[in-house]
């Protein structure tokens, strides 16, 4: 059996990472399984892709596609082109896609179209906004696909509703999360931690990323002063991601009260995530890790597709609701926020449970 395993942008990694781990522990074994990866490049910036590949110990890709840049439109296209050369040159019995970005899409088209089984981990979690490109991603990918890797009840049951057939979906667990298991002996303190003085439990961490909060300058800087006025003098952590970056650059405001720092290595990036007072954040993913490391998070959206970090975990919507925000930050500040649980099957084992049901459907 050979998978060719696709990633193309930072959350893809987080989540092929134990995915490969487990197939060269089962290969030791004695399992008939390889994989090829392909790094569409989607993401093309060092401290949001190359990094992650060296701290997580995923290996050099295969082949790199350097489909960065461009419009949706254009990116998608591009992946298509290049890795349907891909997988007529190297026939895999199966292609692995995993989350909800451009190259999961894609790389999921390309390869029914050329009858090559498709299996999505991270399926079935819906946002049900469809103004989101990764909902459309979401839809798009297990519309087609073969085989449905799950991380919650919750997916389960959005399959099902679809007219998915059971046999088809596989609830497993979080891959992102045996990422997390596999990698907090090895955190590390960013090097800015002592200039800033930081210590465990002194600072919020903010992320914004989302079109919908940052491609509008006057809608950003309202919730950056809403932030900066309900923290009470806490410091406020801030790695800018390179689109946010861009309008920050743009806005007159006093950002004086913001420390605002490059990207994050995943090593570093979850120090900051496991020793923070509160988070602030519109990314699903760490709402995801907040939840594991019991840690209160705000997300900067009207709606999750990972609603189990609400219902069971640490974390709050806020959306557009500023008033919200300021009075969920002052619960955070009086230690007044809830504990929350772990979703089943976010225990570390995912990946090893995603590799016996690959060889179980494929080596025959």
């Amino acid at each position: 059996m050979l998978i060719t395993i696709v990633a193309g942008a930072r959350p893809n990694f987080m989540k092929i990472a134990p995915i490969i781990k487990a197939i060269n522990a089962a290969k030791e074994k004695g399992k008939a399984v390889g994989f090829r990866l392909v790094h569409t490049g989607q993401h093309y910036d060092k401290k949001m892709s190359g990094d992650f590949f060296e701290q997580l110990g995923i290996p050099d890709p295969h082949t790199n596609l350097e489909c960065g840049g461009g419009s949706q439109a254009e990116q998608t296209a591009a992946i298509m082109v290049k890795f349907e050369k891909e997988i007529i040159a190297h026939k895999p019995t199966v292609v692995l896609v995993v989350g909800d970005v451009t190259s999961t899409m894609a790389c999921t088209i390309t390869a029914k179209k050329l009858c090559i089984d498709v299996v999505h981990v991270e399926a079935g979690i819906r946002s049900g906004d469809m103004t989101m490109p990764e909902e459309i991603n979401r839809i798009v990918t297990d519309s087609i696909c073969d085989h449905f890797f799950t991380t919650t009840e919750i997916a389960n049951k959005q399959l099902a509703a679809q007219q998915v057939p059971q046999s088809a979906i596989h609830f497993v667990g979080n891959t992102m999360i045996d990422t997390l298991y596999q990698n907090l002996e090895k955190i590390k303190q960013p090097s800015f931690w002592p200039e800033l003085q930081l210590a465990p439990g002194n600072y919020f961490l903010l992320t914004l990323h989302r079109p919908s909060n940052v491609d509008d300058g006057e809608k950003l800087k309202r919730i950056l002063e809403a932030v900066i006025s309900s923290t009470a003098g806490v410091p406020i952590v801030f790695p800018v991601h390179p689109r946010t970056r861009q309008m920050m650059d743009k806005l007159q405001m006093d950002t004086s009260k913001l420390l605002m720092i490059d990207p994050q290595g995943y090593h570093e990036f979850i120090y900051l995530v496991k020793n923070a007072k509160g988070i602030i954040t519109d990314s699903g993913g760490i709402t995801e890790e907040a939840t594991v490391l019991h840690i209160p998070c705000l997300t900067m959206r009207n709606s999750t597709e990972r609603p189990e970090t609400v219902t069971m975990g640490t974390n709050e919507l806020v959306g557009d609701d500023l008033d919200k925000l300021s009075k969920y930050l002052q619960q955070i500040l009086a230690g007044e926020w809830k504990k929350g649980d772990i979703p089943a099957y976010w225990d570390g084992k995912t990946s090893e449970r995603i590799v016996e049901i690959l060889d179980s459907l494929y080596n025959k």
